[in-house]
């Protein structure tokens, strides 16, 4: 679905992504893991178009330059780690704006199918009690969810993820990977997430790509590059032992 060559992104003489390829296939859930600064969160902005780059991301073989946006917005949806609002909309009113791409045009407001839609991410949300509430009143978790279900009733076929839990209690982290996992269930679907968690990583993901300075250190199945070498290597520590010293004083 999503297949990046040979990426490499600068800013000025500091190269913060360099010659990064790998591919994402439907159904997988491809982890990004890496140390503060490896490139994580700045390959999403490529993939997004936010930054220049050089290489190709192609999207079912199609140069992801060509497309216009909202035929990007219908292919992708992007959830960011942090969603800050300084407006009264109430839930279900944010959740609508990820039906803006299928509008027939600029002015028009027609969107077959949105409604259905809507209501759908609403439910599998858990946000239909919460639909008439400013998003002003929100707990953290709740606005994640708010923007997570915008995202699902914009109904891409890839889902990008920046740490989508990274500010959130346990309960809601969970909450948020679980409803992900059972979104990934139907098919055509992949997601693609940054995250720092690599237990989240380990527990969720299916492949990874494992990031160091900028450049690939290993990628494959999760269970590949999750490996006491290669984590070690990245991030100058034994982080298995680490793990398992955390582990023992819940024992």
């Amino acid at each position: 679905m999503l297949k990046a060559n040979h990426i490499t992104v600068r800013y000025g003489d500091h190269t913060v992504v360099n010659d990064l390829s790998f591919e994402l296939k439907e159904g997988q859930w491809l982890m990004l893991a890496g140390p503060n600064g490896a490139g994580k969160s700045t390959l999403i902005e490529a993939i997004s178009q936010g930054v220049s780059y050089s290489g190709t991301f192609e999207l079912n073989g199609k140069d992801i330059r060509s497309l216009k946006a909202f035929q990007l917005a219908k292919q992708i949806g992007v959830l960011s780690q942090k969603n800050s609002v300084g407006y009264a909309y109430t839930v279900e009113e944010v959740v609508g704006l990820g039906r803006y791409a299928y509008t027939s045009n600029f002015l028009s407001t027609r969107d077959d199918g949105g409604k259905d839609q809507v209501e759908k991410a609403l439910e599998v949300t858990g946000l239909k009690d919460l639909r008439h509430t400013s998003v002003l009143t929100l707990s953290g978790g709740e606005l994640q969810r708010t923007f997570l279900a915008q995202v699902f009733a914009q109904n891409p076929r890839l889902l990008i993820l920046d740490e989508p839990a990274n500010h959130l209690d346990l309960v809601y982290q969970k909450h948020i990977f679980s409803l992900i996992r059972e979104w990934l269930k139907e098919p055509g679907r992949a997601v693609l997430s940054v995250v720092h968690d690599l237990s989240l990583a380990k527990r969720y993901g299916t492949h990874a790509v494992l990031l160091n300075q900028g450049s690939c250190a290993a990628k494959g199945e999760i269970d590949q590059v999750l490996t006491q070498k290669n984590l070690c290597r990245v991030y100058d520590m034994d982080v298995y032992a680490w793990m398992h010293e955390m582990l023992e004083q819940w024992k």
